[in-house]
């Protein structure tokens, strides 16, 4: 499987996907559309998955230039992206993130949607900057931080916009662990492997049990937050 901004290997049974835009590996319709299948072919055939970006870009985020157009065009995209990171957050299997570089706003939660995560050391950003560029944090990224960052951590990363570097990062939660970038990919796999092991049925549920009322909570109050975030007119 592949596509303009995605490839999607079957590897020892782990599913490993890998972003690549040739840029930033911004969220754009094509890359949601992209993960949602990739995640979907992984939970039918796979007993893991492994998702990872391109060199020194694990994701930028929602893409720009849809964000610009028009307030419509905004929430469209977002609620889509919404959609996919909640397929993401409650996936049937493992997903491990490897992630290989800068991961900012939409991309951190991305992210932060992995069940393990390990980083890229280096100087790569990573974080929640909705409130740096003069956009409240939607209530769909501020529940998934609460449920993954540390408590300390919360109101820097959300209400004060910290941006944290790979080892900052493992302290409040967005990451694992680290690696050297060009071992991330091999321990991405080897913990996914490790994480096939575990029994399909039970983990399932124990997902269902740990991140179902969340997910539930997002889609829920999804539209109305959007439509405060982007009024019309």
């Amino acid at each position: 499987m592949a596509s303009d901004v995605l490839t999607y290997t079957l590897e020892d049974n782990i599913a490993v996907v890998r972003m690549d835009d040739g840029k930033a590996n911004a969220l754009s319709d094509t890359m949601i559309d992209s993960l949602v299948d990739a995640l979907a072919r992984a939970e039918k055939e796979a007993s893991a998955m492994v998702l990872t970006g391109r060199p020194d870009r694990f994701c930028a985020g929602f893409d720009l230039r849809v964000m610009m157009q028009s307030p419509e065009a905004a929430m469209a995209l977002l609620e889509r992206g919404a959609d996919m990171l909640m397929k993401l957050y409650g996936a049937k299997v493992p997903l491990v993130i490897a992630c290989s570089g800068h991961a900012l706003a939409g991309g951190a939660l991305v992210l932060l949607t992995g069940d393990m995560r390990i980083g890229a050391e280096g100087a790569f950003r990573i974080g929640l900057n909705e409130v740096a560029i003069g956009m409240p944090v939607p209530i769909l990224a501020m529940e998934i931080a609460r449920d993954r960052l540390t408590p300390q951590a919360l109101t820097h990363a959300t209400l004060l916009a910290r941006i944290y570097d790979p080892a900052e990062a493992v302290k409040v939660g967005y990451l694992d662990a680290t690696a050297a970038p060009d071992a991330i990919l091999a321990v991405a796999k080897e913990e996914a492997k490790r994480l096939a092991g575990l029994a399909r049925p039970a983990f399932e549920a124990t997902k269902a049990r740990l991140r179902g009322k969340t997910i539930a909570h997002i889609r829920a109050t999804l539209s109305e937050d959007m439509s405060l975030l982007l009024p019309k007119g």
